[in-house]
């Protein structure tokens, strides 16, 4: 078993929002505020299976979302992106396990 989580900490991408060790969305402009124990992103993209408010993992830490800004099922101009949520501050609960 600790075999199977170091590698599976390995492949863990810098861009991605995970949940129960999948990629549930994909992020732009992470903005880490480490003072206020937050998060800022930009945008997140691609969000179908974010559950919300569910602790969540980007990079090394262990998140929960607390605000968004803006949320949309789906972006005429860029369809592909599915679920969007702009403006999200996530609160850093601590650090994920490596």
């Amino acid at each position: 078993m600790p075999e199977t989580f170091s590698r599976r900490t390995a492949v863990y991408e810098d861009d991605a929002i995970y949940q129960e060790g999948k990629i549930v969305a994909r992020i732009v402009a992470p903005s880490v505020r480490l003072d206020a124990r937050e998060i800022h992103f930009e945008e997140i993209n691609n969000s179908d299976d974010l559950v919300l408010p569910e602790e969540c993992e980007f990079q090394k830490y262990r998140l929960m979302i607390q605000r968004v800004e803006y949320a949309s099922r789906i972006d005429k101009a860029s369809p592909e992106k599915g679920r969007i949520l702009r403006g999200v501050v996530a609160e850093i609960l601590g650090y994920r396990e490596q």
